[in-house]
């Protein structure tokens, strides 16, 4: 059975720092490409930042590029978000997701087993 467990969410003030954790088991964690998303109360579920699974390439939402960083250790089954210069609107639920195809999947659709979130609350 496939888990997703995220860590490291918390309440930060404006322009501070967070680092997300994500450790997956039960899959083969070094084939599988991996994202983060994030759901704001009252909007949809979001894309937010994606890494292939041998880290050769990193996409990011325009809202978060240049602040935020996914980086992965496959010998630790861990994807990470590094996230710097936080706002107020970066408020949400963070949860990792894994995908198995070809590219980094921006859609929601397109990832195949998802966390449980962690809360990251970015006071103003």
């Amino acid at each position: 059975q496939v888990h997703l467990v995220e860590s490291g969410g918390g309440l930060v003030q404006a322009g501070g720092s967070l680092r997300l954790s994500c450790v997956a088991s039960g899959l083969t964690f070094s084939t599988y490409n991996m994202g983060w998303f994030r759901q704001a109360p009252g909007k949809e579920r979001a894309f937010v930042a994606g890494i292939k699974w041998n880290s050769d390439y990193t996409y990011y939402a325009d809202s978060v590029k240049g602040r935020f960083t996914i980086s992965r250790d496959n010998a630790k089954n861990t994807v990470y978000l590094q996230m710097n210069s936080l706002k107020p609107e970066d408020t949400a639920v963070y949860t990792c997701a894994a995908d198995q195809t070809l590219g980094i999947s921006r859609t929601v659709n397109g990832y195949d087993y998802w966390g449980q979130g962690t809360q990251v609350t970015v006071s103003s």
